[in-house]
């Protein structure tokens, strides 16, 4: 078994011991975006088994070159939450709107994970300011709140809010989306 290959890669080529470690190194984190994100613990425990099939199922389309695991796994995780809280649509979310908005939502809205999605906020996050970056990926990829990542990074509460939405508008910039073709497609 080749330890310089991602889990994912591993988990492509067949290594069963790669799923373990995947569930090991990254149950925490989807874990923790799936509770953030659903309604009742249960729901949450339904959602993380979604989300490592999701995962299994696109290990072939991770690219090292294009991103990180971690990355690709919130991603998906993300993906995955959101279209089952679409799929709740007469639950009220308690998801920061603030989080949703990071990827259009024509991008979010299907259920195969594009690795050129993947690509483009991997390249786009990279392309941050460290401090927005920073931010950013606490709260998309760590599914944190605002106050919590003020408090981990010992930061202003508005310095945080103001940090994520820079870093979104800077994000939509650089993967070319405009606020207006956003708000056009919330009309549609």
């Amino acid at each position: 078994m080749n330890r310089d290959n991602s889990v994912l890669q591993r988990i492509a080529g067949g290594d069963q011991s790669a799923v373990r470690e995947c569930i090991e190194i990254f149950g925490p984190l989807v874990w923790g975006m799936a509770r953030r994100m659903s309604r009742t613990p249960a729901d949450a425990e339904d959602a993380t088994q979604e989300i490592f099939i999701e995962i299994w199922r696109s290990a072939s389309r991770f690219s090292a070159a294009l991103g990180t695991d971690r990355v690709f796994i919130a991603t998906i995780a993300r993906r995955r939450l959101i279209d089952r809280l679409r799929g709740k649509s007469s639950q009220r979310s308690t998801v920061s709107l603030e989080t949703l908005d990071f990827l259009p939502e024509h991008e979010v809205s299907g259920a195969a994970e594009s690795s050129y999605d993947v690509e483009q906020a991997s390249r786009a996050l990279n392309q941050l300011q460290s401090s927005h970056r920073v931010v950013l990926e606490l709260a998309l990829v760590e599914g944190l709140s605002h106050s919590e990542i003020a408090a981990r990074l010992h930061l202003p509460l508005g310095t945080v809010k103001s940090y994520i939405r820079r870093g979104l508008v800077r994000v939509r910039e650089l993967i070319n989306i405009s606020v207006v073709q956003v708000g056009a497609r919330s009309d549609e």
